[in-house]
């Protein structure tokens, strides 16, 4: 142990291990008694009888008014409207109480990392306090993106089913819920909430501007517009659809083609990015004396440009710039 922890450390590394094992418990706890909670007040409301006396409810309420008090701000909002595009099954404030989690995790992987000198604890400290409490958006981001892509990918399929229903003698809310049924995930779902909302009493418009929120899409978008339109001036709605579903259908084409082209730039960046990044960690975990001349203060001015936050800047400039390139809008 003394060869990888000075020995006053050892004492505030055990502390942060057992506050990480302390927090992982509580979400667990959480997790397991949030559900069947949840079950048996709706059953109760829903038979007429009083809500039972749950265990923990006043921990269950607190954390609830932490969440309504999370929700109303600016960045509780869009992590919201984040969770509901990716579908993931969080509250705000268990999504904030995992980036706290994996911040601690980041802090204890960093000091482990440059215990080679007190600077260097501290600069890896910080550094992976901050790369890991952005992990849960990254998560969140890509499925978000998945959901969206696959969602994008059956759309022209999904108009063309529209505009046989219609012709059919389907009436839109109809059509609707027959997509809500019929199409695969996660079409069904988001069709199946616009379904849900316009039977609470929202307007179809309200409906559908929802979806796009949810769905940040310029083919849907596109969708919603003619809908629109023919709903205030009339139309063969079914003709519509068939012309946009083919222009739909297309573009999805041509984007699928852009994707093969680009996929050597898109590799080439996350190898020139993540090369130097983990070959630098290997090094400071085989080898911490090796790397503390990076973080010592007193450097000759010809090793500034190896400074670590000015590789850090550059390589993320060089990543965004060959993103920059090879982004091809259609």
């Amino acid at each position: 142990m003394d060869r990888f922890l000075a020995p006053d450390m050892l004492p505030i590394t055990l502390a942060g291990a057992g506050l990480v094992l302390l927090l992982i418990a509580m979400v667990v706890l959480l997790a397991r008694g949030r559900s069947n909670s949840e079950v048996a007040v709706r059953l109760s409301e829903f038979a007429g009888r009083g809500v039972p006396a749950q265990p923990g409810a006043g921990t269950r309420q607190t954390l609830e008014q932490i969440d309504r008090v999370v929700t109303q701000s600016r960045q509780g909002g869009n992590i919201q409207r984040d969770l509901a595009r990716a579908d993931v099954k969080l509250t705000v404030a268990e999504f904030v109480g995992i980036k706290l989690l994996c911040a601690l995790l980041g802090i204890g992987l960093g000091v482990f990392i440059g215990r080679a000198s007190l600077a260097a604890m501290f600069a890896s400290g910080l550094a992976g306090a901050v790369v890991f409490s952005f992990l849960p958006n990254l998560y969140l981001n890509f499925r978000a993106r998945q959901r969206i892509k696959a969602f994008n990918d059956q759309l022209g399929d999904t108009i063309t089913m529209m505009a046989n229903a219609l012709r059919g003698g389907y009436s839109f809310l109809q059509t609707l819920d027959m997509v809500s049924r019929e199409a695969p995930a996660p079409m069904s779902s988001e069709f199946r909430r616009v379904v849900q909302e316009v039977g609470l009493g929202r307007s179809t418009e309200e409906a559908l501007q929802n979806l796009l929120r949810r769905m940040p899409s310029d083919d849907l978008d596109l969708l919603i517009t003619a809908v629109n339109i023919q709903m205030e001036v009339g139309g063969n709605l079914a003709q519509i659809l068939d012309t946009i579903g083919h222009t739909i259908r297309e573009r999805v084409r041509i984007k699928g083609e852009i994707q093969t082209l680009t996929a050597q730039g898109r590799i080439s960046a996350w190898v020139i990015t993540g090369l130097p990044v983990g070959l630098a960690i290997f090094i400071s975990m085989v080898n911490p004396d090796y790397m503390a001349p990076l973080f010592t203060l007193g450097m000759p001015p010809e090793a500034w440009c190896c400074l670590p936050v000015t590789g850090a800047v550059m390589i993320v400039i060089g990543y965004f710039v060959i993103m920059r390139i090879i982004d091809i809008d259609v």
